[in-house]
């Protein structure tokens, strides 16, 4: 397909992209308490530049260090001392041809408490430290950190007014006074400024995704009676007094782009009524072009209806085109979305149809940052976001810990500074299997001039991918499997399909080095009462189509993910499911966005839950579980148990390789079952640490 338009240059304002490609804001935690861009961050954006990506858009980046930190390792321009080193960042950009806009952000009521009032004390701390302070923080609030804040012994976010916390950020919320508003305004534009004398190129208000001047737009966080509340014009007056006040101080020609939510989404959570709609979000824009907006970056919800801003993989790709080409129909000037664009040829078309004029890619870029770069010239394997939210959920989490967020599908992320060394000489590599951790170690080797065979059992590759890609609308999942694939043969990588892996067959191929990603099998315990175990199943049978329950009564042991999609599957063919967790909740440690993309289904299709009960015996036609409070048993009629109580690392032929002398290097699931993430990370290291 050709690429006219994304390849074509267009301007927003006085400054001119030489495409149409836009990578969004995405914060990934390189920075550091006092908000100075570290070389980790540098060389992050800088290798999204090399790889073509016409404008770069910041992650969100603090104006204000008392309320208005969302990361202890956060961009800011809140001080004069940010210019310079903002200033290096951007030429560093800017000499790949790309274009740098910083987005100037404030949480308000999703921010951590946590957060509230303590990064100067950090910053300060910090120095007189010397960095020790820093290593203390991070030790303690692993463990401390979700204490305080689950008992609220923190500091109250702030917002608009007085309301009900985020869902998520959780904790309480204070309503603004009027003259914190007028300072915030204030810190808004001298971020603006600063930003202006660091040489960007433009800034980003983010007026989206339920953060501080989203919730000035919304009724259901602005219910002030003064001039900033109440009607639609007094709702929108913080963000237009800061608006006005960047082009009166950066000058007419300085661009300022507008990220809005366009909809709040409430109507899809089941809340019609609440919130604004996109009808409100249509007038916003249009005030917005008439006050000097030079784009509108189209995007919606927020964090109380997170699923519809940062969607998980059962989302269809472009699923909210008709928000970004609503908006494109009331205003002149252009429109940026992201609309969950997956491929060069959904871009292209989405230009074409006049949905948008820009195509902005947030975690696409992180997953590929030479995304642009193969789209253009056709030439190399995209590696596609296969939306699993890693990103978000490892940024989340690693934040406690001072580290940044991961992508499963790059474990180079966090490493563009390093380069890899092109050391293999043809010598010889075998990886046993063809899982996630399998095919990127014997991508990153046959990157650095080994010669590599995968030897895989099955006649597919993918391991459990294959599994996890199954379920309905997981289908995304397999993207995985065949990018992998593709780019290990780009780069000459060998496969044997339908091949066990032995000890002879190893010893025949004399290779350097053996990589072992064998991955894992499902744990099947036994249970009490008089069943035969051939009948009883476990989820890679339903997951894989060996076995196809229609119409049955079914009991599911376990409640991970794996256990809820499989009861999804078993809900699709016409089967009554009750979920058995022992926990006291469904799906325990589970990213909050994955339950709430697939508990809905569940319910819709009649899914019992018996929550802090363990199974105690297996009958003919029943399953009798006992409570783990009170003891009391239980007895539940089903055709049927499926076990999905998670997998044990599957070591046979790596006992057999040590035994026979030989010392493979072992991967993903064969070591440690967790993640996608987990196994392409480890096969990263294993990959680029043998010498």
């Amino acid at each position: 397909m050709d690429l006219k338009m994304l390849a074509s240059p267009m301007k927003i304002g006085s400054c001119e992209i030489k495409n149409r490609v836009v990578m969004s804001p995405m914060m990934v935690g390189f920075g550091q308490f006092d908000g100075t861009p570290t070389e980790r961050m540098m060389n992050y954006y800088e290798e999204r530049a090399k790889g073509g990506t016409g404008l770069i858009i910041t992650e969100i980046t603090r104006v204000d260090d008392k309320t208005g930190a969302a990361a202890f390792n956060q961009l800011a321009v809140s001080h004069d001392y940010h210019i310079e080193p903002l200033a290096e960042m951007a030429r560093r950009i800017q000499r790949h041809g790309a274009k740098l806009f910083v987005q100037l952000h404030h949480p308000g009521r999703q921010n951590v408490g946590l957060l509230v009032g303590t990064v100067p004390l950090s910053i300060k701390m910090q120095e007189m430290t010397k960095g020790a302070y820093g290593k203390l923080l991070f030790k303690l609030t692993p463990s401390a950190g979700p204490l305080l804040l689950d008992h609220n012994i923190v500091p109250s976010s702030v917002a608009p007014s007085k309301c009900e916390p985020a869902y998520f950020a959780g904790g309480r919320v204070r309503a603004l006074r009027k003259n914190e508003i007028k300072e915030l305004e204030r810190e808004f534009i001298d971020g603006a400024v600063r930003v202006f004398k660091a040489g960007c190129d433009g800034v980003e208000l983010h007026a989206a995704h339920g953060y501080l001047l989203q919730q000035f737009l919304s009724p259901v966080t602005n219910n002030r009676t003064d001039e900033y509340g109440g009607s639609l014009e007094n709702r929108m007056r913080f963000l237009l007094n800061i608006l006005r006040g960047i082009k009166t101080e950066c000058g007419k020609n300085f661009p300022v782009i507008v990220r809005l939510s366009v909809d709040e989404c409430y109507e899809m959570i089941g809340q019609p009524g609440k919130g604004y709609t996109l009808e409100d979000g249509v007038k916003m824009a249009k005030i917005l072009e008439q006050n000097g907006a030079d784009a509108i970056d189209v995007s919606c919800a927020g964090y109380d209806t997170f699923n519809y801003w940062l969607e998980p993989v059962s989302f269809e790709p472009g699923w909210r085109k008709y928000m970004a080409k609503a908006v494109k129909e009331a205003v002149s000037v252009p429109v940026l979305a992201a609309n969950l664009i997956r491929s060069p040829e959904q871009a292209e078309k989405q230009l074409e149809d006049g949905i948008q004029d820009f195509i902005s890619l947030g975690r696409p870029h992180i997953a590929d940052p030479y995304w642009t770069e193969k789209a253009l010239s056709g030439k190399g394997t995209i590696k596609r976001c296969i939306c699993c939210l890693n990103c978000f959920e490892s940024m989340q989490h690693n934040a406690y810990m001072g580290t940044n967020g991961e992508c499963s599908v790059n474990p180079f992320v966090g490493h563009e500074g390093e380069p890899l060394l092109k050391d293999g000489n043809g010598r010889k590599i075998a990886v046993i299997g063809s899982g996630p951790a399998g095919l990127t170690a014997a991508d990153i080797l046959a990157q650095r001039g080994f010669d590599v065979t995968v030897i895989e059992k099955h006649s597919q590759p993918g391991g459990q991918l294959l599994l996890a890609a199954a379920p309905p609308k997981k289908g995304k999942t397999a993207w995985f499997i065949e990018d992998a694939v593709a780019s290990c043969k780009e780069h000459g990588v060998k496969f044997m399909m339908n091949t066990e892996a032995t000890v002879a067959l190893i010893r025949e191929m004399a290779p350097y080095a053996v990589v072992a990603a064998t991955g894992s099998r499902p744990i099947k315990p036994k249970f009490g009462g008089n069943y035969n175990e051939d009948e009883v199943l476990v989820s890679d049978d339903i997951l894989c189509g060996r076995v196809k329950l229609e119409n049955r009564e079914v009991a599911l042991i376990g409640s991970g993910m794996t256990g809820l999609e499989t009861a999804q599957m078993l809900c699709e063919n016409g089967c009554k499911v009750t979920v058995v967790e022992m926990a006291d909740e469904i799906a325990p440690g589970t990213w909050m966005q994955h339950k709430d993309d697939v508990l809905p289904s569940l319910n819709k299709a009649g899914t019992d839950f018996l929550v802090g009960e363990k199974l105690a015996e297996i009958g003919d036609g029943y399953i009798i579980t006992e409570n783990l409070k009170t003891k009391e048993k239980l007895k539940t009629n089903c055709d049927t148990v499926v076990l999905s109580l998670g997998s044990r690392p599957d070591t046979e032929l790596i006992k057999e390789l040590s035994k026979s002398g030989m010392k493979p290097i072992v991967i993903g699931d064969c070591l440690k079952v967790g993640r996608i993430a987990d196994a392409t990370k480890a096969a990263y290291e294993a990959a680029v640490g043998i010498e």
